[in-house]
């Protein structure tokens, strides 16, 4: 027999030894225990369930060896919602959910009625569409990825949330412009990272670099993104983006490039740090 408490102390002194957070152990746990409908911090002393045990120990040594916590549980929660993730996709970050945010804020002021027509470019998980989709029912949501495999757990994700997205397997806006399809606001969170810029080893060894590198100074798909846009968009429409905490001169010099009259805006995160990127033209 062994308690919630105990377990926990058995393996601190393995985290303590890797110099990994004693805080991922402790949230693992958590998770498995919210799985089977227990309170952890009100079965601290009780016996850890048999197949909550199982689960523990079958994804410790993935922790151990830095795979990140919402790859061994296999889902992520984003702006309230369960979100399956895997390492065909990026593990969504609180940052993008700072960026719904200000996507649903800014509907509020330009959208008043009627449909709106929305695109995500690079959709990985579905994380963005999906909770915007959950959020407002005037949404019309097409979202679109290179990578098969991350449109194939988009799929499932958007099933599992009981939204409806049309998705498309292609490259930047080329699915868009071939199926015709306009739209009032165009989301992407790009690969933004310098490709010679060093990474976590968590990050580095198991989240997928096609979603990470965005080529020699991070802008690559941005500048791609605003050389296409108005092909695909509607009258007054609006672009929001994530963006490196680094690249606001370069992105605002960028888009004035190819959006001369439109009101362009960065945006800080929760942390005070450049993040989000707004173009309304």
């Amino acid at each position: 027999m062994i308690t919630y408490n105990q377990l926990l102390h058995k393996y601190y002194p393995l985290f303590k030894e890797k110099e990994l957070p004693l805080e991922t152990l402790k949230v693992f746990l958590f998770e498995l225990c919210n799985e089977e409908d227990v309170d952890m911090f009100l079965e601290l002393d009780n016996e850890v369930k048999e197949n909550i045990l199982n689960k523990f120990e079958r994804g410790l040594p993935r922790l151990l060896e830095e795979e990140p916590l919402n790859y061994v549980l296999g889902y992520t929660h984003f702006f309230g919602y369960k979100i399956l993730v895997n390492k065909d996709c990026l593990i969504p970050r609180y940052e993008t959910e700072e960026l719904v945010g200000l996507i649903l804020s800014k509907i509020d002021e330009y959208y008043k009625d009627g449909q709106i027509n929305v695109c995500d470019i690079g959709t990985g998980s579905g994380a963005i569409g999906i909770s915007l989709c959950k959020e407002e029912n005037r949404i019309k949501m097409y979202a679109s990825d290179i990578s098969k495999e991350a449109i194939v757990l988009a799929k499932e994700n958007a099933k599992l949330n009981d939204v409806n997205i049309e998705y498309f397997v292609g490259d930047m806006l080329e699915p868009y412009i071939e199926n015709n399809i306009k739209v009032d606001i165009l989301i992407s969170n790009p690969p933004y990272i310098p490709s010679q810029e060093e990474l976590e080893r968590s990050v580095k060894e198991y989240e997928p670099h096609v979603a990470l590198f965005g080529g020699e100074d991070g802008l690559k798909f941005y500048r791609i993104i605003f050389e296409n846009a108005k092909k695909i968009l509607n009258e007054n429409a609006s672009l929001f983006f994530e963006i490196g905490y680094d690249q606001k001169e370069r992105l605002m010099n960028l888009a004035k490039q190819y959006f001369e009259n439109a009101f362009i805006e960065v945006y800080k995160d929760i942390n005070n740090k450049d993040r989000m990127l707004m173009i309304k033209l």
